[in-house]
């Protein structure tokens, strides 16, 4: 376990010493004695967050409205700086599930969340509960992570699988750090544009161009994280000039890029995900291969 200190809080942050079973889904443990009101920063990710201690996460989304306990939340989460995190006494094991398996381990499409916050308890069910009670009866942080990787890894199993052409696609847009051109992607897959464009808003939850934005936003922050200038950011991440790194950032964030880089969500990612900056090639089909586009099907559009 490793310490994050952001002000008068300490963070103290735990990583699986395994990979998961489960390809494109990381996991991490935080204890947080007193988390003040944090923004929170949007992430090309469904997070699951499964709380166990005494205390409680609290979510302070737009309008007033809150989540508290276990929740779930769409890619995007955060978008214009409006979410806010705090609590006293959090204990949790945070997961992020890549679009392309949240599906399959959640029951539900991304698409079905509409980028809310939803409680763990109306997807789940007494499921919720169990797994509560679980991760607070067991006493090392290892233990916590081998038990939620059994369960995601078993609805993993039992659930159906988003089309090979949307992890295709989604894949692409990964791996090239936001830069894939959007207009390629249907071509490659050999869907039409509009086929393509449905099932992946359907199946993900936001749409190709959208995907492509948060993807670039995402690499390009963290570089500012780590201390990297924002012009040569701009230019290496695809953006037209400085200008419209500035404007991405503050859209998705409500914030500065010279702001930004102090948020502790973001700060603390090379603690607790230090294999972020590596793409994961997401899981698909034994006949599928990610090193060319699936083969053309006639499909109807």
């Amino acid at each position: 376990m490793r310490t994050f200190m952001h002000g008068a809080s300490v963070w103290d942050v735990a990583c699986p010493q395994r990979p998961s079973r489960v390809a494109c889904l990381t996991m991490a443990g935080f204890r947080v004695r007193d988390l003040d009101a944090l923004r929170m920063v949007p992430h090309p990710a469904v997070t699951l967050l499964l709380e166990f201690g005494a205390g409680s996460p609290v979510i302070d989304c737009a309008a007033g409205q809150q989540q508290r306990g276990s929740l779930v939340a769409g890619p995007g989460l955060g978008t214009g700086g409006a979410v806010r995190a705090r609590g006293e006494n959090v204990e949790c094991v945070q997961v992020r599930l890549s679009p392309v398996i949240a599906r399959a381990v959640l029951g539900v499409s991304p698409a079905d969340l509409d980028g809310a916050v939803v409680s763990l308890g109306d997807l789940w069910g007494r499921e919720a509960s169990r797994i509560r009670e679980q991760l607070g009866d067991v006493s090392s942080w290892q233990e916590r992570f081998a038990l939620t990787d059994a369960l995601l890894a078993r609805r993993y199993e039992a659930e159906p699988h988003v089309d090979p052409e949307v992890a295709w696609a989604w894949h692409r847009i990964v791996g090239s750090r936001g830069l894939a051109r959007v207009d390629g992607l249907a071509a490659e897959v050999g869907w039409s544009r509009k086929r393509l464009w449905s099932r992946f808003r359907s199946q993900l939850g936001l749409p190709p161009k959208r995907a492509v934005k948060l993807v670039r936003f995402d690499h390009a922050v963290h570089r500012l994280v780590a201390g990297e200038g924002a012009a040569r950011v701009a230019a290496d991440a695809g953006y037209a000039d400085q200008s419209h790194l500035h404007r991405d950032v503050m859209a998705f964030t409500g914030a500065t890029p010279v702001t930004v880089v102090g948020e502790p969500f973001l700060a603390v990612d090379d603690i607790a995900w230090p294999s972020r900056g590596t793409p994961v090639k997401p899981h698909v089909s034994r006949d599928f291969r990610l090193d060319r586009p699936p083969e053309v099907r006639r499909l109807p559009l």
